[in-house]
């Protein structure tokens, strides 16, 4: 832009988006004396992009030739620079000092201290054994738990702890990057807050940590190829990142890689648009008996049985994320149903969403599934089991049943996504490169924006790439030497909507109330209010927390009144929602004592 600029608010580094990366850059550009600007489109709580949600296993390795072998098999046939792969490399063999030197938590080994049985830790740590080099791979947590937020948890507080540099503000989408029309030099960023736009200058420099594009249907079709993508983790990651890449000339890699989970290969329960999908594992209910998977022709198209690897399925040596259907419907039988049911929870999650059908004909009209490629997948499947082989996708025989005549029973699937990894190419020092494969100056990356994970996905390595290049990105930030020198105005300066957010003292309390708190939960620290007449507790409210926005909401509004009928914490937790349900007690517990 070469118009003067209004700048309401300046900084030595603005940081977009609040999650893994975002955090790990704002916290080392603070600790190299700059003053920075942490921004994220979510609202107060809700901060943390995919990290918060994921299982918080951070990839690791031993031994660098092994773990480089097996990254090169992950990632083959593309080719990625021999230097980028090397950075990345030395940063996974490091992790756990990383853990111990900088978030100052005691490294566990899910391979050697986990609580689970070898095989199943090796299944699902070493998710691709055929590739050489695999046997070096580990996750590093930040204690002997998962998918329980403790690494982000960590990760938060390390910016709360520096809010003496370091500003956060919430409900704030990063619309523009601005650039020197000759120089190139990134000089600050549009931002839209409250409804205002507020142009930041960034003296030293901008960091793109803004996450996927998820949530951003238009991209999801132009990059993926998919008609539409259910998300597992944040519904904040938009897309804003590649956008502005894009507007200042950076150069693109990946763009059409993404991963997913589920209890079948990326698949979920139906969801409705614009809301998160459930992740659910560990059903054999779902994969073994008279059940299985079709697409819109009414055929099966993978081996439901298979190991999941991020949603990659088996395609002529490959593992490779399916192409997406319009339909995708998981069949069973009455048998299967009843199956179903004697497990509560999958029954409790299964029974509103399950269509019954007489004949495979209605069957088949209900869901506008092929009735002939339906009739002719039951005959193949059951023929498999008569001949004791599934020619179609080698699935066990000893994990197959005989479809029965009926009744019949279908259920919905959608397509889920954890996260994309495409967007703006960087180098080993974080700096996004142009379409010259130059360095834009003044701007950085880090985490999934651009990610350097591509093809087979191995779990733990977007943690890691988001510990690694937000490092990197935050401390090459903060020592730039050519600094932009503008008039600027500090009007907007101070605002830190985290601190404020994470004040309890002006909760007001009468003689019969009593706060308790936990930090247990799926992301920061979570407040109740309870009021007693003498020993029976008649009103549990959670005035502060940080949980997800719908099955966290479920039980932010269950289990409060589960405690109050029973009197007691002693209370059945909401399925799905474990983690808020166990803050939920744990804080009223402290409230009562």
């Amino acid at each position: 832009m070469s118009e003067k600029i209004n700048w309401k608010a300046n900084y030595d580094v603005v940081v977009l988006g609040f999650g893994g990366a975002g955090a790990t850059a704002a916290r080392f550009a603070a600790d190299n004396d700059a003053k920075v600007l942490l921004i994220d489109i979510a609202p107060y709580g809700h901060e943390g992009g995919n990290t918060r949600y994921s299982a918080q296993l951070i990839g690791t390795g031993y031994d660098k030739k092994e773990l480089k072998k097996y990254y090169k098999g992950l990632t083959y046939p593309m080719d990625l620079p021999e230097d980028m792969i090397d950075i990345y490399i030395e940063g996974m063999l490091n992790t756990p000092e990383y853990v111990k030197k900088y978030l100052d938590a005691e490294p566990v080994s899910f391979m050697k201290d986990f609580d689970m049985p070898y095989d199943a830790k090796a299944a699902a740590c070493q998710e691709y054994p055929n590739l050489d080099g695999h046997e070096t791979y580990d996750y590093t947590m930040v204690h002997n738990g998962w998918f329980d937020a403790a690494l982000w948890k960590i990760l938060r507080q390390k910016v709360l702890d520096r809010s003496d540099k370091i500003d956060v503000w919430y409900e704030a989408r990063a619309m523009h990057l601005i650039q020197d029309p000759e120089t190139k030099i990134i000089k600050g960023v549009e931002i839209i807050k409250d409804g205002q736009k507020i142009d930041v200058l960034a003296k030293k420099g901008v960091v793109l940590t803004t996450g996927g594009f998820e949530n951003n249907k238009g991209m999801i079709q132009n990059y993926l190829g998919a008609p539409k993508l259910s998300p597992l983790g944040t519904i904040y990651n938009k897309g804003d990142g590649v956008r502005m890449a894009e507007e200042v000339g950076a150069k693109l890699w990946h763009m059409w890689n993404y991963e997913a989970l589920g209890m079948l290969h990326g698949l979920s329960f139906d969801t409705l648009e614009g809301e998160r999908s459930q992740l659910f594992l560990g059903w054999p209910e779902i994969n073994n008996g008279s059940i299985f998977m079709v697409a819109d022709d009414g055929m099966r198209y993978f081996d439901e049985s298979e190991g999941n690897r991020h949603g990659h399925i088996f395609d002529h040596s490959q593992w490779r994320i399916p192409k997406t259907q319009e339909k995708p419907y998981l069949i069973f039988d009455e048998a299967q149903f009843k199956d179903m049911k004697k497990d509560a929870d999958l029954y409790s999650n299964v029974k509103d969403r399950i269509i019954k059908a007489d004949s495979i004909e209605r069957l088949a009209d209900v869901t506008g599934l092929n009735e002939k490629g339906l009739k002719k997948q039951i005959r193949i499947f059951n023929q498999a089991i008569e001949n004791g082989e599934d020619i179609q996708f080698g699935r066990s025989t000893d994990t197959m049943r005989e479809f029965g005549d009926g009744p019949y029973y279908a259920i919905k699937m959608a397509y889920n996504v954890l996260n994309t990894q495409g967007g703006p190419e960087r180098n080993i020092k974080a700096e996004i490169l142009d379409t010259d494969e130059k360095p834009i100056p003044h701007l950085y990356g880090a985490g999934e924006l651009g990610g350097i994970c591509a093809n087979q996905y191995q779990g733990g390595g977007n943690l890691a790439e988001c510990l690694i290049f937000g490092k990197i990105a935050g401390e090459q930030a903060a020592t730039v030497t050519d600094v932009v020198s503008e008039e600027a105005s500090d009007q907007y300066n101070g605002i830190n909507e985290l601190v404020d957010g994470n004040k309890v003292e002006d909760i007001k309390l009468a003689n019969n109330q009593t706060l308790g708190s936990s930090d247990a939960g799926i992301g920061g620290k979570l407040v109740v209010r309870v009021t007693r007449d003498g020993n029976k507790i008649t009103n549990v409210e959670v005035v502060q927390d940080h949980e997800s926005e719908d099955i966290g909401k479920k039980a932010l509004e269950e289990v409060p009144k589960r405690i109050v009928e029973a009197n007691s914490t002693d209370v059945d937790a909401v399925s799905g929602a474990s983690a808020t349900s166990r803050a939920i007690k744990e804080a009223v517990e402290k409230a009562l004592k």
